[in-house]
């Protein structure tokens, strides 16, 4: 729905003018003026993105700038309604249709339709009605939101929302709207779509304390879905702004540490898959856990043993996405020394084999796997040890011979294998007698990105020969 890589761009003017041009100078019928200025252009590797293609003088035919226009004009006339309750619903209600259309067409993938109506004023007029319609109008709010957040799809549209005071807009929104999960949910929307690649959105959301809001949201309505304030959380603790040298994000994470975020999530992962939040408040607990001490918190809440009952739960569900991001999750948690012992000590290891053997079909699942072993094990001859009793040499070789063409799989598997036998001589003998040598050059063979995990596994196995 963005705009393309092209530099070069053009007005709307100017290509109704060219388009006009073709058909008074060259004699071409409309529709060939059109086209013929749309290939011109495109040779010419100019942005067309935003630009109505269409015939000068009949842009007003195209049901964005339809919808824009109609939303101006609804605007307008409130302004002089606001004291008859009857014309104002109906204005409020006709407004929430044309919001819902507009939505609907820029949502549309490949359309260039939220392009258009960014170019042509959309994203501001938006941002000004969302900040009009009182709560009570549930419904047009509601639509004036989710218009919002399909408006805001790259660092200029959040630019856009920003200067034109999105951010305390949203939290007034949310802060008067707060006991309303439709409106709840409509806004964190926009939140999360305001928040990506932009750090000084994510500033500006953190100084009006959003983290303490979502903590208090997310308490209070723990049997309610708002799957949005879980991707809030992720997009404002992801550094994702490119234009920024050090991101403030690892300091917020801490700030939403603070004020309790481990302990509303955990909750969410103890209630299973009977949460409708689950796969999000796991994805959004991984961004939280940045360092030592929130791991360790996150392991005070009960964090392992609610991710360990997920990852139980999802294989006996056969649900790959939560077992891919509960594992994902306990590859962070185990970043924690203290962590470490606590996953071995409840079997984590036994539990983890069981998984790769339910789904033994899917690469990137036991990728996920192996990553949360390699982990566990790097440091630590004690936990390389209980991983091979547990069955992962025989786990890591049958692996990497079944997905031989799964490359982050392979790399994983030679990342786990280092850790399994650096400071574990007699890892290295079981595994070298079972054939790990060959299938790591076989990995190290096909795959580039492998050459590197490759070699320090063939290194650390004691081979003479590992650069070879």
């Amino acid at each position: 729905m963005g705009p393309s890589k092209n530099n070069r761009t053009i007005s709307q003017e100017a290509f109704e003018g060219l388009v006009k041009e073709n058909m008074e100078d060259l004699g071409m019928d409309p529709d060939e003026a059109l086209q013929d200025a749309i290939e011109t252009l495109t040779l010419q590797g100019v942005n067309l993105s935003g630009i109505v293609t269409c015939i000068p003088g009949s842009i007003n035919d195209n049901p964005v700038i339809q919808c824009l226009d109609r939303l101006r004009d609804i605007d307008l006339k409130m302004k002089y309604q606001e004291d008859d309750d009857d014309l104002s619903k109906a204005g409020y209600d006709e407004m929430g249709e044309i919001l819902v259309k507009l939505k609907d067409m820029c949502s549309t993938e490949g359309s260039g339709n939220a392009t258009i109506a960014v170019k042509n004023g959309g994203l501001d007029l938006v941002v000004l009605i969302c900040s009009k319609i009182q709560i009570r109008h549930e419904h047009c709010l509601v639509s004036a939101l989710n218009a919002l957040s399909s408006l805001i799809y790259d660092p200029s549209c959040t630019e856009i929302f920003r200067t034109n005071g999105g951010v305390k807009i949203v939290m007034n929104i949310m802060n008067d709207g707060g006991q309303n999960v439709s409106i709840l949910n409509s806004a964190f929307s926009v939140v999360a779509a305001a928040s990506t690649g932009n750090e000084v959105v994510k500033e500006s959301f953190m100084e009006l304390k959003i983290d303490e809001f979502l903590v208090k949201i997310l308490s209070e309505n723990s049997k309610y879905s708002i799957p949005s304030a879980y991707d809030a959380i992720r997009i404002l603790l992801t550094p994702d702004d490119g234009r920024v040298v050090a991101s403030q994000v690892y300091g917020y994470a801490r700030k939403f540490a603070e004020v309790g975020i481990a302990g509303v999530l955990v909750d969410s992962l103890h209630e299973g898959f009977s949460s409708p939040n689950l796969l999000s408040a796991c994805i959004a607990l991984k961004a939280v856990a940045v360092n030592d001490e929130i791991c360790r918190s996150i392991a005070d809440n009960g964090g392992i043993n609610a991710t360990f009952q997920c990852i139980e739960d999802s294989g006996e569900q056969n649900n790959k996405a939560v077992a891919k991001a509960c594992c994902s999750l306990m590859s962070k948690l185990a970043g924690s020394d203290a962590n470490k012992s606590a996953i071995v000590h409840m079997g984590g290891m036994d539990k983890l084999i069981k998984l790769s053997s339910r789904f033994s079909d899917d690469p990137l699942v036991l990728q996920e796997v192996m990553s949360i072993i390699c982990v566990l094990c790097l440091r630590s001859p004690e936990n390389a040890a209980r991983a091979i009793e547990a069955g992962v040499g025989d786990f890591a070789i049958q692996s990497m011979q079944k997905f031989p063409a799964a490359q982050q799989m392979q790399k994983q598997s030679c990342l786990m294998i280092r850790n399994l036998v650096a400071r574990n001589p007699e890892n290295r003998t079981i595994l070298l007698a079972n054939g790990i040598e060959k299938i790591i050059r076989k990995a190290k063979e096909n795959h580039v990105s492998c050459k590197a995990a490759a070699t320090d596994a063939l290194r650390d196995l004691g081979l003479d020969n590992y650069n070879s």
